[in-house]
């Protein structure tokens, strides 16, 4: 490669108690996608961060368009002309699309007002050079999550970029609005953009990226060209694994085996706008999935059943008794858990230490008058650091410090200190790396082989078959199949998704 765009050399950061960066070099250059990969925890954000001036340096070199710069704020990377787009857009939906790609750098007249016009016209000037067409006047909150992220990326580059960062850019988005994000970033790519490209799905690395550098327990592995290096080798080099290990976690699946006894049995479950006329049983050791496409009501129906949402009509039936709806509280004490696929939903307190957080929902069920004693907060805590593999010198460490698979790990442990009969998990694996989602999956195996009832909801259907004893399939918010046994396959689901057809 000639001389690179962006030339990292050492840069190391250190947060008290954790090396998160250990001398790590990096190089993006000029008109290609270049992945960043790594487990949770590997450093992958806080690399782009110290780079973006979030974070302050603790050692290293970094050189820009050939020339060494100190970037000590998002706004002085933008200035130099490097932009990021995070996985959570992070934009204002109340706002038009032309204030959105223009806050903060408003055009003016020669009296310091803002001039509509000048905004609506740098506006769809960005979005041409993304070949986009849309009405800059329309408020962004009336356009989907995939344009939305779209408009992130035009107001990236109304700023002349030269280097394009996309942390987790397709973790919402549906097969087709992936497609057309590619389109863009090769466009961009033809253009001598530098594309830095930050993903866990790994079919998309070999989709769209032209090199590879990897990173592991803040550290560099390696850098390689794609086409160079199988995808069993990445996943072990990720991990610390050997392909023949890789290839052993990829096959393991869940035991076909449950009990007779139902924990779960819903029947008419509707509201309108949520979901309509869903019935399913879960058994005791049973993993039922819901599957659809994203707004086909899996997330609804999930809400429904932890009581976020009460139904209009249909009933549940939990352990035997009658559950009555729109009620979290009531549905915690029946012994039911749920991890919302959205961490800051869920509420992780970022202030709190993982200990803290991780006995919350057992203290509110003790009460206030009865608090858990220290010695067994920290037992608890611990027995899920290590059952969950959470990265963390300690349980005193404090949430923010956290990479977010870590955080999201953290949280699951909250739940399942509650020791539910019912655990629902919504999207648990959605940002997480190769490895974590193979400790989640070994996880399930477990608390089903205990007893306990697990309602799944993924939006990777491989994740889906790999997993589920039973699948409901859920399409325009409806129920309209219910899979067991040898019918749980790939290509079943698929057919069902894309309107079944029995003639």
């Amino acid at each position: 490669m000639p001389d690179p765009l962006l030339k990292i050399s050492g840069l190391t950061k250190v947060f008290p108690g954790v090396r998160a960066l250990d001398g790590v070099d990096f190089a993006a250059g000029c008109g290609e996608v270049h992945a960043l990969m790594g487990e949770n925890g590997a450093g992958k954000s806080t690399l782009i961060k110290t780079l973006t001036g979030v974070y302050r340096r603790d050692g290293g070199t970094i050189v820009f368009d050939g020339k060494p710069v100190a970037i000590h704020s998002p706004k002085q990377a933008e200035a130099a002309g490097i932009s990021t787009v995070y996985q959570e857009v992070n934009l204002l939906p109340q706002l038009s699309v032309a204030e959105n790609i223009c806050i903060g750098r408003r055009d003016t007249t020669r009296f310091g007002f803002i001039s509509p016009g000048k905004m609506r016209r740098r506006a769809t000037a960005a979005l041409a050079r993304l070949s986009l067409s849309l009405d800059v006047n329309k408020s962004l909150a009336d356009y989907s999550i995939a344009i939305q992220q779209m408009v992130a990326i035009a107001r990236a580059i109304d700023i002349d970029a030269k280097l394009l960062i996309l942390d987790e850019p397709t973790s919402s988005l549906d097969e087709q609005e992936v497609d057309e994000l590619f389109g863009i970033l090769n466009l961009l790519k033809s253009r001598g953009m530098a594309i830095v490209f930050i993903t866990h799905f790994i079919e998309q690395v070999y989709a769209i990226a032209d090199r590879i550098t990897i990173l592991r327990d803040g550290q560099r592995v390696g850098e390689y060209r794609t086409e160079d290096l199988p995808r069993l080798e990445m996943v072990g080099k990720m991990i610390g694994k050997d392909p023949e290990q890789v290839a052993a976690m990829e096959q393991q699946t869940i035991t076909s085996t449950y009990n007779d006894t139902p924990v779960m049995e819903v029947a008419g479950l509707s509201r309108t706008g949520a979901i309509s006329d869903a019935s399913f049983t879960i058994n005791e050791g049973m993993v039922l999935s819901l599957a659809g496409l994203l707004g086909s009501g899996r997330t609804e129906t999930a809400e429904l059943l932890f009581g976020i949402d009460k139904a209009q009509a249909g009933t549940i039936r939990f352990r035997s008794q009658p559950l009555s709806q729109g009620s979290p509280k009531r549905a915690i004490r029946a012994g039911m858990a749920l991890t919302s696929e959205d961490r800051k939903r869920s509420g992780s307190i970022e202030d709190l230490t993982i200990r803290e957080n991780i006995i919350l929902a057992l203290q509110a069920r003790a009460g206030v008058f009865r608090a858990i004693p220290r010695s067994r907060q920290n037992e608890i805590a611990q027995q899920y650091i290590d059952a969950l593999g959470i990265k963390t010198p300690s349980a005193e460490q404090v949430m923010s410090n956290l990479s977010g698979g870590n955080q999201q790990k953290v949280l699951l442990a909250r739940w399942l200190a509650l020791e539910p009969k019912l655990l629902i998990l919504d999207e648990p694996t959605r940002g997480i790396d190769v490895g974590a989602k193979s400790e989640i999956q070994t996880l399930m195996r477990k608390m089903k082989e205990k007893g306990m009832a697990l309602l799944f909801i993924s939006s990777e259907l491989e994740e889906v078959v790999h997993n589920a004893h039973r699948v409901v399939v859920l399409r325009d918010r409806k129920q309209v199949a219910t899979l067991e046994g040898d019918q749980v396959q790939m290509h079943r689901i698929m057919e069902w998704i894309a309107e079944h057809d029995d003639g």
